[in-house]
């Protein structure tokens, strides 16, 4: 039987958006109905990032400081469960063939690859980066891992069947979040000790550094659009997130963003940008049409990952 609630049926309720306070150790539950928040959820110590299992039945919280995962129903916001011993798992991403988790070290300098049967994870090997692997990208057909070095400038590839480095690349300053063009040729790096996005042509034996994209100071974190051809970049010291056009490799908008813009989440049809102002504790609601900030719903300290069941596609 499925509840009525206020005679809407609950299958048909917007999925909350959830948003990491990293430095309160838990997440906010928001209603998008209501724009207001609705629960805390406790986690480990000093969570980061999320990320949607592959049959986006669980969200996955890395609690970096906690050394442990926390499951979460992403519709009900009710916790599933928490896997503990998992090292330091500051970034995390899922392979696109569904058999891996990938979490970056940030603090221990290694990268793990964990064997995913759609309930455990077990450590399969643990990958010595250098210094303080910070967002990784994993290719389409889930051969490559790429992490970017945030402390020693450099990207780095990781061939996913053997776990062994492939090759590593010289940055801008400061390299943050990494993001793989629809064609897999094309990695887009945030320079947070810059102003820029760097474009990187991987489709050789070798990378090369073809481009950078000026979109504003402390470029950051990236989310798509949902139309395979535009990328949204926060500029957490600008206070913009720009529009990027990932074939013509031009910033083509830009939105204005107060008090740090970090992690964000995009409606399925590109219209709302959901972004956490990290030294707000605010998540940000951002009309693209309007071209402005329509809501700001508070949150926690040093708000951080943005995720939503309801979402363009990634």
């Amino acid at each position: 039987m499925i509840l009525l609630l206020g005679g809407v049926h609950a299958a048909e309720l917007p999925p909350p958006i959830f948003v990491l306070n990293s430095l309160e150790a838990d997440i906010s539950v928001i209603d998008p109905s209501t724009w207001s928040e609705t629960a805390r959820i406790p986690t480990g110590k000093e969570p980061h990032h999320m990320y949607l299992t592959p049959d986006e039945k669980s969200l996955v919280v890395a609690n970096a400081l906690g050394d442990s995962l926390t499951f979460v129903d992403p519709r009900t916001a009710q916790v599933q469960r928490t896997v503990r011993g998992i090292v330091d798992p500051y970034h995390l991403r899922f392979s696109p063939d569904m058999k891996w988790l990938v979490t970056a070290a940030n603090r221990l300098n290694h990268v793990d690859f964990y064997r995913w049967d759609g309930k455990d994870l077990t450590l399969v090997q643990r990958v010595a980066t250098g210094k303080t692997p910070s967002h990784l990208w994993i290719d389409s057909q889930s051969r490559t891992v790429y992490s970017t070095m945030q402390d020693s400038d450099e990207l780095v590839a990781i061939d996913m069947a053997t776990q062994k480095i492939k090759w590593r690349i010289k940055t801008g300053p400061m390299p943050a979040d990494v993001y793989g063009g629809p064609d897999d040729r094309h990695l887009f790096v945030g320079l947070t000790g810059g102003d820029s996005v760097e474009v990187f042509d991987v489709s050789g034996p070798q990378p090369r550094s073809i481009q950078r994209i000026k979109t504003g100071d402390g470029a950051h974190a990236f989310r798509a659009a949902g139309d395979r051809r535009h990328l949204f970049v926060s500029n957490r010291v600008a206070n913009t997130i720009s529009k990027i056009d990932m074939v013509t490799h031009q910033v083509v908008d830009s939105y204005a963003a107060p008090g740090g813009p970090d992690c964000m989440d995009v409606s399925p049809d590109g219209r709302w940008i959901y972004v956490s102002a990290r030294w707000a504790r605010k998540m940000l609601v951002i009309d693209t049409q309007e071209r402005k900030v329509v809501r700001k719903v508070n949150v926690g300290k040093s708000p951080h990952g943005v995720w939503t069941l309801h979402h363009a596609g990634r």
